[in-house]
C-alpha cells in the first residue's frame, strides 16, 4: 500500500531558481547541478550513491527533495481533452 506523505517544505526549499543560475531551470541549492540532471541520471538507472559520488556538492536530502519536486509538479498536472474536426 502506498502511503501519501504531505510535502515536506523544508525538503522543497533545497530547490532554487534563480534566473542567473543554469539559465533559470530549477537547481540544488543553487548550485550549478539542475533538477532535470538528477531526474535523468536516477532515470537512467544511477544509483543515489553514485550520484552523491558523482556530485560532491550534494546531500542524499538533495535526491530527495529533486525526487518531491517532480512529483509535485506531475500532482498538479491536468489533462483536458481537445476536440479535433476531421
Amino acid at each position: 500500500m502506498i502511503q501519501r506523505f504531505e510535502p515536506q517544505q523544508p525538503l522543497l526549499e533545497r530547490i532554487t531558481v534563480n534566473p542567473r543560475v543554469m539559465v533559470g531551470k530549477p537547481t540544488i541549492r543553487g548550485l550549478r547541478i539542475t533538477v532535470d540532471q538528477i531526474l535523468r541520471a536516477l532515470a537512467a538507472g544511477v544509483t543515489h550513491q553514485e550520484i552523491l559520488a558523482d556530485y560532491p556538492n550534494l546531500e542524499s536530502d538533495d535526491i530527495y527533495a529533486v525526487l518531491l519536486y517532480a512529483a509535485e509538479l506531475v500532482s498538479e498536472e491536468q489533462v483536458f481533452p481537445i476536440e479535433v474536426a476531421a
